[in-house]
């Protein structure tokens, strides 16, 4: 690693983030208003139901009120989206989050459709995404929005500068790309079918990679002086946690780079608490 390289504290940033949603929190139970969250998570998934554990707990953390459901992997999809009715409908709650994935007798789509766009904490309705994509954001997804902090916290300027995005999914990928593209970012995204993604990598000022492969990212790919976002959370051969990007190479060489882990991963829970007091505010 080069002295002069960042490695970008994601745990630090993500502690200030979650102090400035219990101090908004604060402000609005003052005014008596507690925001509230609902997480649903259906079947016994261990790593969702860590997620969903890590999630109520830092939430509570926050001064936000959880309501926590829990339904059996048999659960048929119309009783679930009668439960996210309920909740739409429910004045206590201000932000809902249905763990990811589902069973697969239901549509994950019709879910997000059904959940009130005022309540979608994690960014995935259609309406959150159109105006995100239209330059009028309101609820973001929280790991790109996590990216976005990110990158203002190692100072890196975005505007001009040649972004490149590696991976294309609805919850990282696409949203990355248009917040980049909103703060004037050129912006490249590629995914399985890219030709020559190394030299697309190459060129670019900041890379941020969600492709989901261990260290499929190599540090020759790296421009010097880019700014690296690693997205990705994989067991490594030893079964340690690596990102998508050989970070001991790709530090060589990056002006900053996101440690896996402790880079991004606190940030998403971070970015959720404070979409939920966002939520809970523009309720007023």
């Amino acid at each position: 690693m080069s002295a002069q390289t960042l490695v970008i504290d994601g745990k630090a940033v993500a502690a200030a983030v979650r102090a400035e949603v219990r101090a908004e929190a604060d402000r609005l139970i003052a005014r008596g208003v507690t925001p509230g969250l609902a997480v649903v998570l259906v079947g016994e998934d261990p790593a969702s139901q860590v997620y969903v554990r890590n999630k109520t707990k830092a939430a509570a953390e926050a001064g936000i009120a959880t309501f926590d459901h829990k339904l059996g992997a048999d659960t048929s999809e119309e009783t679930l989206l009668g439960l996210v009715a309920e909740l739409n409908a429910d004045a206590r709650v201000h932000g809902i989050l249905v763990q990811f994935p589902v069973p697969k007798q239901i549509s994950q789509q019709r879910v997000i459709n059904t959940i009130d766009a005022r309540k979608d904490v994690d960014g995935l309705h259609p309406w959150s995404l159109g105006r995100l994509w239209g330059g009028q954001p309101v609820m973001v997804a929280c790991t790109p929005q996590g990216c976005m902090r990110l990158l203002a916290e190692a100072k890196t300027p975005i505007a001009g500068a040649e972004a490149v995005v590696i991976g294309r999914s609805q919850l990282v990928g696409r949203p990355m790309a248009a917040l980049l593209c909103n703060d004037n970012a050129t912006v490249t995204i590629c995914h399985s079918q890219t030709k020559n993604l190394p030299d697309v990598v190459r060129r670019a000022d900041i890379v941020v990679a969600a492709i989901g492969k261990a260290e499929f990212v190599k540090g020759d790919w790296v421009k010097p002086g880019a700014t690296v976002i690693d997205v990705g959370m994989n067991r490594g051969s030893d079964g340690k946690l690596v990102g998508d990007v050989e970070f001991a190479a790709a530090a060589r060489r990056a002006r900053a780079i996101t440690p896996v882990p402790g880079g991004v991963g606190p940030m998403t829970i971070a970015m959720l608490l404070r979409n939920t007091v966002y939520a809970a505010g523009a309720s007023r």
